[in-house]
């Protein structure tokens, strides 16, 4: 306890800066994520407390980050478009997800695989930065602009047909489930359905006319719409906030220009702009437990969404373990990755009890806290402290914030996400790749299809499809590397060891064949062809193996199937320097000494030829 408050002056000023630059960020991405401010600041509330209080990084400050506000964005359009456009119908299976993300992050620390994040590849990883930069800025391209699809009269009236037919759909549904449906009588069907207020068409035409305009895709197909019907209003405050962000930094970093640009753009609308459109309202008082998650669900319910939680709770890993790392360079320290994964995951479950958006470790607060002072777990939690602060006691002042303004905000937020270095790198990375007479870079090829496929079409499957293509270019690499490096002399043509053979042997054939590297599934095609070029006349096959240091189930039974060859063959074989793992493989199905007599395997190389030297003399 002492050890906590020892460093308390530094830890007060890191806590409160780092709460002060949160507002908005979580405000901003509570809107971006469709359950509106309030979800964003309780998300910064809880898990930015309870990961500092249990996780393993010291000065690490959590909240809601870019990478999982823009997955969740996802994830809550399509749960509420499946309960029919209602937020509230939809809100418990949406926390439900969010909670078993976080208690999957716990079992992940619990499990010890924090410290396997790291072998995620680069390229994934820059591809889906930039991606949730493209997102981010294709999605706020609208309420810059001032559109609302939802508002746009023309739009809404035009889904009115369809919104007739979904309510008549939902009456069929409803009778069959009933019983009630009978193809020779519609006429209950049609009592039904003239009881069909407009007021309820009008409110389906709504929700059809936000699903039309949802998402990148969406978005770009609403945007001669919200073009033709700007809000000049709108675009004017969202742009004095993006030039406020980027154009502040020139002048002093000490104080942060994402809350500048709040406050006074925030002032500019209230004093200046009557009419303006500000945030949905946040409510005053303590964040209540939403029960729901428990009264109002199934596991069944739940399961078709495992995979969602999964690629949320691995995502949130990521992000929290890149920033502890970050954290670690500044400070000097190490973090605990398992302790960090379980402080996530407790954080964000107990986020999402109350409401509360998922999120992970955020970088720029955390830079923020230890440069303001902060060494301490306690910085995090004075961060915590703060937003609740405000949330208590100025939430009617914040639900007067101007949406545009929030819209700003996010918008330099995509553009500072995106992984510009991964971007540069395109044309100077090595062309590896030939597709007809252009070369591209596996490496670049991995970053764009992860780009492309969780832009345009879905961030969960866009990462795995990701990892498979890296992991397939990575083993292919690795497997032509170890061919064309595995060596194959006839002796006495080596120089090294010419007149001592000669002297031995006479003529006698000697074939060296040396293995480069491990002997796996993607390098057992090319070990076969190289032991095929092995002359019929050797009587003796040498295999020097002191760089074969694994050899998989492809790479055994490969090698098994050229051992039992080449003794049929009648030939003679020596194995040396087998290492530790290839020769425990062996040995499991028998090939030593079934195939390789103990006295066949030798240490090195001098040993080897010694005894081939004594063994075989010419008559």
């Amino acid at each position: 306890m002492k050890n906590l408050f020892s460093h308390l002056k530094g830890d007060l000023f890191g806590g409160i800066t780092a709460g002060i630059i949160a507002l908005p960020l979580a405000l901003a991405f509570g809107v971006s994520s469709g359950l509106g401010p309030t979800a964003g600041l309780y998300g910064a509330i809880f898990l930015s407390f309870f990961a500092a209080l249990l996780g393993g990084t010291n000065t690490q400050i959590s909240g809601p980050t870019a990478p999982m506000t823009a997955l969740s964005m996802v994830v809550i359009a399509t749960l509420i478009s499946s309960n029919d456009g209602d937020v509230g119908k939809a809100l418990p299976i949406i926390l439900a997800v969010f909670m078993l993300s976080g208690l999957m992050q716990i079992g992940l620390g619990f499990m010890g695989l924090g410290k396997y994040i790291r072998y995620i590849p680069y390229p994934v990883v820059s591809g889906f930065m930039t991606a949730i930069g493209l997102i981010i800025l294709t999605t706020q391209t609208l309420p810059v602009l001032g559109y609302y699809p939802k508002e746009d009269t023309a739009l809404v009236e035009s889904f009115k047909p369809q919104a007739e037919a979904v309510l008549l759909g939902k009456i069929l549904e409803e009778e069959a489930g009933e019983g009630l449906f009978v193809l020779e009588d519609f006429s209950e069907t049609v009592s039904r359905g003239q009881q069909i207020a407009e007021g309820e068409i009008q409110q389906e035409a709504q929700v059809l006319a936000s699903k039309y305009a949802s998402g990148v895709i969406g978005s770009i197909k609403a945007l001669p719409l919200a073009i033709a019907g700007i809000n000049w209003i709108e675009l004017l405050l969202a742009l004095g906030t993006i030039v406020i962000i980027f154009g502040f930094k020139k002048i002093t970093t000490a104080i942060p220009s994402t809350l500048v640009a709040l406050l006074v753009m925030s002032a500019i609308a209230v004093f200046f702009v009557p009419g303006y459109r500000p945030i949905t309202a946040i409510p005053s008082g303590f964040p209540m437990p939403q029960w729901g998650i428990f009264t109002e669900l199934s596991l069944l319910e739940l399961t078709p969404y495992i995979l969602t939680s999964l690629t949320l709770a691995l995502l949130g890993a990521i992000d929290s373990l890149l920033t502890s790392v970050v954290a670690d360079n500044m400070t000097k320290t190490r973090h605990l990755p398992n302790k960090e994964l379980i402080g996530q995951g407790i954080g964000n479950s107990i986020s999402a009890l109350f409401g509360g958006l998922p999120g992970a470790g955020a970088t720029i607060r955390t830079v923020v806290n230890i440069n303001s002072g902060g060494v301490t777990r306690l910085s995090g939690m004075i961060s915590s402290m703060v937003l609740l602060l405000i949330l208590l006691i100025f939430s009617s002042v914040a639900s007067t914030i101007p949406a545009a303004v929030l819209a700003g905000i996010l918008v330099t937020v995509g553009i500072s996400v995106m992984d510009y270095r991964g971007l540069k790198a395109i044309p100077i990375l090595p062309k590896d790749v030939k597709l007809g007479k252009l070369g591209i870079s596996s490496e670049v090829i991995v970053m764009l299809c992860v780009m492309l496929l969780a832009t345009f079409w879905n961030l969960v499957y866009a990462v795995g499809i990701g990892l498979v293509i890296a992991s397939l270019m990575f083993m292919k690499k690795i497997g032509d590397s170890t061919a064309n490096q595995s060596k194959l002399k006839t002796l006495p043509d080596d120089p090294a060891n010419e007149e001592e053979i000669l002297d031995a042997n006479g003529t006698l054939d000697i074939v060296v064949k040396q293995v480069m590297g491990p002997l796996f599934f993607g390098s057992a095609d090319g070990f076969q062809n190289l032991a095929k070029k092995i002359p019929a006349s050797a009587q003796i096959v040498v295999m020097r193996l002191e760089a074969m240091n694994y050899l998989d189930q492809s790479g055994l039974y490969a090698l098994e199937e050229i051992l039992v060859d080449l003794s049929e063959q009648g030939k003679t074989i020596y194995l040396v320097d087998l290492q530790k793992q290839p020769k425990y493989m062996m040995e499991r199905v028998k090939m030593v000494p079934q195939l390789i007599p103990q006295e066949n395997i030798f240490e090195n190389y001098e040993t080897c030829f010694s005894t081939i030297n004594k063994n075989h003399k010419v008559k």
